[in-house]
């Protein structure tokens, strides 16, 4: 199958596909008018990579252990769960900023309520 019906069936992009390919993770054979034509397994390939970037994983992640949950099971693959903790270590890392961020907003915002009852207040 040509690129536009690997697109078609997996609803991604040319240009996410060709990225795919440009990072390994997908291989298309080549036809010799240079155009690029996938395996039907590919669709599968593509809706696996889409799964994994659903988690948040980068394409270099994936590509760390793609290869081994296409011909296993996840849990037989043992570079997919340090990568999980990895992950997973950052997104706790990044839910403190954030609620750090939200605290300090919330504070801002009572400042800002206070000053504004205040002057409220001394104008009656």
């Amino acid at each position: 199958m040509k690129i536009g019906e690997l697109s078609k069936l997996t609803g991604v992009s040319i240009r996410s596909l060709r990225y795919y390919e440009q990072k390994g993770l997908i291989t298309p054979t080549r036809l010799d008018n240079g155009y690029r034509e996938y395996h039907k397994f590919t669709v599968d390939e593509v809706n696996t990579i889409q799964f994994y970037l659903s988690l948040g994983l980068s394409t270099e992640q994936i590509s760390n252990f793609l290869h081994c949950v296409l011909k296993n099971k996840e849990t037989f693959c043992k570079e997919v769960l340090p990568i999980y903790k990895e992950k997973l270590e950052e997104i706790d890392s990044q839910i403190k900023m954030l609620t750090n961020i939200k605290s300090n907003l919330e504070e801002r915002i009572r400042s800002f309520d206070s000053e504004i009852y205040n002057e409220e207040e001394l104008k009656k």
